[in-house]
């Protein structure tokens, strides 16, 4: 996938120590909202350490206190402006989930604060969550209507079960990290102050491992969990897209970013 304008600047960084590659969300002062060039530039990211023998373990997260608080709505009008749809942002979100997922070493996702929106696809297509006590998961798509995207709705129903994953994105309300560590949707859920020891040692314990035998344990587990997550994002593509363009997202996303209580028609 092409991007329409390569020389912006990605929201995040990418840092390869030794065996462990770290892919850091670097807006914390959008809570690491992901604009579609950052979708693009991640993607592009996973796919390179995926081909690249030296990597053995990929680490996921996001700058200061929240891991991704889903699509930068406020980059829409700049990124209309430059003849990106929304279908190609559809099209960059689920090439990024799939690449984690697709990922041939284990991806390890450091949650802090907010996993919300796409960002719950990406926190729940990593191999290995985990999550500081404060923070949480939430589908708020339907508060600004919309529906859940980037194969979240599909991934909770994977590990959770199909009532939990309807209560997410039906009331769009948080699932808060001891909740959702009970729900099997956290590997771990720990004091913030013992969050990086956490992930530092399972990172430091794969990266000495056997790559091939990594890899084919994470095809067999995908293969028993997530093999209607295809379908899912197909689906998920073609209801949102047409919800993009809908009078309730106008209304929802307006009401958001003005700070009030919005009042849908359909």
């Amino acid at each position: 996938m092409s991007n329409p304008d390569s020389n912006r600047p990605a929201g995040f960084s990418a840092v390869h120590d030794g065996k462990i590659l770290r892919l850091t969300l670097t807006k914390p002062k959008r809570k690491n909202a992901i604009d579609y060039d950052t979708m693009l530039a991640l993607g592009d990211a996973v796919l390179a350490a995926a081909a690249d023998r030296s990597v053995r373990v990929i680490v996921l997260t996001g700058e200061g206190g929240d891991f991704c608080t889903g699509a930068d709505l406020a980059s829409g009008p700049e990124e209309a402006a430059r003849g990106i749809t929304s279908d190609m942002v559809m099209d960059a979100a689920n090439r990024l989930v799939k690449a984690i997922v697709d990922a041939p070493v284990p991806v390890i996702a450091r949650i802090r604060g907010a996993a919300a929106g796409v960002g719950v696809g990406m926190a729940l297509a990593a191999d290995l969550v985990y999550a500081s006590e404060d923070s949480y998961l939430l589908l708020a798509f339907i508060n600004i209507g919309l529906m859940p995207d980037g194969g979240a709705a599909a991934m909770v129903a994977a590990a959770a079960g199909r009532p939990l994953a309807a209560e997410m994105a039906l009331l769009g309300e948080r699932l808060p990290a001891p909740a959702a560590k009970q729900a099997g949707l956290f590997t771990a859920v720990v004091a913030d102050a013992e969050l990086d020891a956490k992930v530092e040692a399972a990172a430091a314990k794969i990266a000495a491992g056997p790559r091939r035998a990594l890899e084919l344990t994470k095809t067999a587990l995908n293969a028993a969990t997530l093999g209607a997550l295809d379908a899912a994002l197909a689906a998920e593509k073609a209801g949102q897209s047409e919800l993009l363009q809908s009078p309730d997202f106008f209304e929802g996303a307006t009401a958001m970013l003005t700070k009030r209580k919005p009042v849908f028609q359909d």
